[in-house]
C-alpha cells in the first residue's frame, strides 16, 4: 500500500459541496497521478491575473467576507468576525511564509490570494514563518491552536484550508518563466529554502477537514473576480493524495494485508462507541497483537484480543489511548502482529 487515498469518501464530500467548477476546467487530468498530475494542474492554473500588494486588501474583503455580515471578514486562525477595514484590525497572512523562498510582497507569489488570508495582527506575528505540524503547546488566545519553536498547528476547523493552500503553492509555482520552484516537504525548519512542511501532517489535515462552503465560495470568488484561476485541491481534495507519496514515517508501518484486516465504521467519531476491527487467522496462534499508531508512528494503544480462534476474530477500538483519553481527530494506523511479525496494516480516520 503506497499512498493514502480516500477517494470514495472525498468524492462523496465533493458532490455535497457547491463549488462552481467551470465545465472542462480539469480536462486532461483523468487517470493521472504523481508528477504527471501535478504538471497537468500547473498548466491549468498558471498565468493567473496578478494583483498588486495593495490590491490584495480589496480582494480579501471579497474572498473572506463574513456571510452573516458583509462589512466584516473572517480571520483564518481565530475564526473571529471583524471589521473589513484592514490594518491594524487585521493583517495579510502569507500562509506559505514569504521568507520560505524570499519572495516578499512581490507578484506573483507574494500577492497570490489563494494563499493570503486575513489574520489577527498579533497572531500573524506569532506564527511568523513557522512550518505546519502538530504541537503540544497551546496557543494562549486561540482554543485548539498549538505552536512551538519550529511548527504551527491551526485549529481543526481550518487545518484542511491550510493544507490545500500549501498544496496549491507547490503546484502553481514550478520554477517556470523565472518563477520560484516551491516544494512541499516532510520536514520542519525549512526556512529560508523555497520549501514548506510538514507533508505528512498536511496530507492528514486535508483528509480530516474537507472543504467547507466558505472555502468553496472563496475559491469561486478568486476565480471569478480576481485571478482567473482556481485551487485544484479545494475542488478535488483527492488530488493531493494522488500526487504526493505516503511519507517514510507512515510507510514503515504499512505491510501487505494477508489476513483480511478491516474496520467498520471508517471514519468513526471519537464520541461514538468505536470501530470494530476484524481479521482472519488461517492457523491458530496465541501471540496476536493489534496496535494503534498515530501519524507520527507513535504507538497510541494496544488492544487485548480474547478468545482467539481459527477464522474471523474481532476487537473494538473505542478511540482512546493508553491512558483511556480520547485521541485527537486524525488518521491512525491499525497494525496487526502475529507471532511478533507485522501481518497487516489498515488506515483509520477518527473525526469529531
Amino acid at each position: 500500500m503506497k499512498k493514502i487515498i480516500l477517494i470514495i469518501n472525498l468524492l462523496i464530500i465533493n458532490y455535497l459541496l457547491f463549488a462552481q467548477i467551470p465545465p472542462g476546467y480539469y480536462d486532461g487530468t483523468e487517470g493521472l497521478s504523481g508528477d504527471e498530475l501535478k504538471s497537468a494542474l500547473n498548466d491549468i492554473i498558471d498565468g493567473h491575473t496578478e494583483l498588486s500588494y495593495t490590491g490584495v486588501w480589496n480582494a480579501l474583503r471579497d474572498t473572506d467576507e463574513d456571510p452573516d455580515n458583509i462589512n466584516n471578514v473572517i480571520l483564518l486562525y481565530t475564526g473571529w468576525s471583524v471589521s473589513n477595514s484592514g490594518y491594524p484590525t487585521w493583517n495579510r497572512e502569507h500562509t506559505w511564509a514569504k521568507s520560505h523562498g524570499d519572495f516578499g510582497n512581490n507578484p506573483p507569489c507574494g500577492t497570490d490570494v489563494h494563499h493570503i488570508r486575513p489574520t489577527d495582527v498579533q497572531v500573524n506575528g506569532d506564527r511568523g514563518n513557522l512550518d505546519f505540524d502538530y504541537s503540544d503547546n497551546p496557543y494562549p488566545t486561540i482554543p485548539g491552536c498549538f505552536y512551538d519553536g519550529n511548527s504551527w498547528e491551526p485549529r481543526d476547523e481550518v487545518k484542511g484550508d491550510v493544507a490545500r493552500m500549501i498544496f496549491y503553492m507547490a503546484t502553481r509555482y514550478e520554477g517556470e518563466d523565472g518563477e520560484l520552484d516551491l516544494v512541499v516537504v516532510d520536514e520542519v525548519n525549512t526556512y529560508p529554502n523555497p520549501e514548506h512542511g510538514k507533508l505528512s501532517a498536511l496530507l492528514e489535515w486535508n483528509t480530516m477537514d474537507p472543504p467547507s462552503e466558505f472555502e468553496e465560495t472563496r475559491n469561486d470568488r478568486i476565480y471569478d473576480n480576481w485571478q482567473g484561476n482556481r485551487n485544484p485541491f479545494v475542488d478535488h481534495p483527492e488530488f493531493a493524495d494522488l500526487i504526493w507519496e505516503i511519507t517514510s514515517t507512515q510507510s514503515e508501518y504499512f505491510t501487505e494485508n494477508n489476513h483480511n484486516l478491516s474496520n467498520y465504521p471508517n471514519p468513526f467519531s471519537k464520541n461514538s462507541t468505536g470501530t470494530q476491527i476484524s481479521f482472519s487467522l488461517p492457523q491458530y496462534s496465541q501471540n496476536v497483537q493489534v496496535e494503534i499508531y498515530n501519524i507520527k508512528g507513535q504507538i497510541v494503544r494496544e488492544l487485548e484480543i480474547r478468545n482467539l480462534k481459527l477464522g474471523i476474530n474481532k476487537a473494538i477500538w473505542d478511540g482512546t489511548d493508553m491512558n483511556n483519553r480520547k485521541v485527537r481527530s486524525g488518521i491512525y494506523m491499525i497494525n496487526l502482529k502475529i507471532d511478533s511479525k507485522n501481518a497487516g496494516t489498515k488506515k483509520c480516520l477518527v473525526i469529531y
